[in-house]
């Protein structure tokens, strides 16, 4: 079965060809990262501007280098939610066009769930169940994989994503954006026991997470030693600051692992290329004697891969849309 899949959920234009939910046959994606780098963060209007400009030439690019003809394609899939509504809008419309021009099922696909699937194309023996930890600028979420299209959060940010404040702190110290990247980068040569940082614990709810203020503790201290003229570790701050994040999210994925009886972890998201991270949590898993799962960092951000990838076990599953699709800023990922 070829699928034709779109994301449009951010600032990436994407457009890919997926055989039978596993097989990448072609993946075309146009990033407007450095656009969005003059700003300091995405804009939603001009974000989805290039959207439109972008998609229907990736269309093309996706079957061309896919080696297939429109007549070749079984099925759309589209992300539909969640993320920015205009950018989701875009990729849907286009999407309904494309089914409905062809006479083929149109498949809408969560986004969160998108990533989770991004590993069954990096592992290809990767079965649910599972527990799975998503992490990117819009989403911090600990799922439990139970089958393909059956999930349930157990544990979730009660503010802040923790992408976003690594963007955040990133544009404080004007390291670039997005911050993820830049941050680990700088971080690979500090001290992480230089700065004190908090880590949060959520009152009656163990498995969820605040990042607020580790935000605001990191952004404070930057603000407050250029207020005294008084120089920052910069490689020892980023480090720190990694080392928080992580503290908060490794644990609670091993716990959560632990309560669901799960003795594999995977891990999804923009995040998930954070070096400390990876290596925490592989620290972790083998203490714990668990299999770890993780997606090459060029599966880790946004692409048309993944949702190609979960689309055929939506259709598997029975999910298809009409033409009343609608985009969805918020969607629960256990409803799909």
């Amino acid at each position: 079965m070829n699928i034709l899949a779109f994301e449009s959920s951010c600032d990436e234009t994407a457009a890919a060809v997926v055989r039978d939910g596993r097989t990448v046959l072609s993946d075309a994606i146009a990033s407007q990262a450095d656009m969005h780098a003059l700003y300091g963060g995405v804009v939603p209007e001009i974000a989805s501007r290039k959207h439109v400009e972008a998609i229907a030439g990736l269309a093309d690019a996706a079957l061309a280098e896919a080696g297939l003809r429109k007549a070749d394609v079984d099925a759309v899939a589209v992300t539909y939610g969640p993320g920015l509504i205009g950018a989701l809008l875009v990729g849907v419309n286009f999407a309904k066009s494309v089914a409905y021009g062809l006479g083929v099922p149109l498949i809408p696909v969560h986004h969160v769930r998108g990533h989770i699937s991004a590993n069954y194309i990096a592992h290809p023996e990767l079965e649910p169940p599972f527990v799975c930890l998503c992490v990117s600028g819009g989403t911090t979420l600990i799922v439990d994989v139970r089958d393909y299209t059956e999930m349930a959060v157990l544990g979730a940010t009660r503010d802040d994503a923790a992408g976003e404040c690594f963007d955040k702190v990133a544009r404080v110290l004007g390291i670039g954006y997005p911050g993820g990247a830049p941050m680990d980068r700088l971080s690979r040569t500090g001290d992480a026991g230089r700065y004190a940082f908090p880590r949060v614990q959520v009152h009656d709810a163990p498995l969820d997470m605040s990042f607020s203020g580790l935000k605001t503790a990191a952004i404070n201290l930057i603000h407050n030693a250029r207020q005294k003229e008084e120089a920052l570790d910069l490689p020892s701050l980023a480090a720190s600051f990694s080392a928080a994040v992580s503290d908060m999210l490794v644990p609670r994925v091993m716990e959560a692992a632990r309560r669901c009886g799960r003795r594999k972890v995977a891990v999804a998201g923009g995040v998930a290329a954070n070096s400390h991270i990876r290596a925490d949590l592989e620290a972790a898993c083998a203490a714990a004697g668990c299999r770890l799962y993780l997606p090459p960092l060029s599966l880790c951000g946004d692409n048309g891969a993944m949702i190609g990838c979960q689309a055929y076990y939506e259709y598997l599953a029975g999910h298809t849309a009409d033409m009343a699709l609608n985009a969805y800023a918020n969607r629960d990922i256990a409803k799909g």
